[in-house]
């Protein structure tokens, strides 16, 4: 009977540890898809002027909500806010699909773009985001809007 107990055991454990292990490597940084949205109400200034042509997506997940990905003339640029790092994104590795973007995670070391200067503050009904872009040597602002809080309409 002991035996039986401790053999139940064992098979119990080993069962456990192979659904650990096959399940930690099935989802790594560089093979996630992140799907964009559009931030209509973003406003992005180089240099306190208004580039002629930008636009500003996030990802619909809520957990990577500290990305960006900006469109400024013919580049893109992800942000990440929260590392306060910035990565070059070949327009080639994006799939547009109407308003949306599907592209993978673009953040690895050897996208990286030199940056300093970092501030992001919440500025009331947006959050600001200024950096120095290395390459170009320019302020960068960007200003995204925060969702509307409808918690009194439920």
């Amino acid at each position: 009977m002991t035996f039986s107990r401790y053999s139940s055991t064992i098979t119990f454990k080993l069962v456990l540890v192979f659904v650990l292990l096959a399940g930690a490597g099935t989802a790594t940084p560089q093979t996630e898809r992140f799907h964009w949205k559009a931030v209509n109400l973003a406003q992005v200034k180089l240099d306190d002027k208004t580039p002629l042509a930008f636009n500003v997506y996030q990802p619909e997940k809520k957990k990577d909500s500290h990305f960006v990905l900006l469109l400024l003339g013919r580049r893109y640029i992800e942000l990440d806010i929260k590392s306060k790092l910035a990565y070059s994104v070949p327009a080639a590795d994006i799939q547009k699909k109407g308003s949306e973007i599907e592209s993978d995670n673009f953040a690895v070391p050897r996208r990286l773009i030199a940056t300093s200067d970092w501030s992001v503050r919440d500025v009331g009904p947006a959050e600001l985001i200024k950096l120095t872009l290395g390459d170009y040597g320019r302020l960068l602002e960007v200003e995204l809007p925060h969702p509307p809080d409808l918690r009194a309409f439920y």
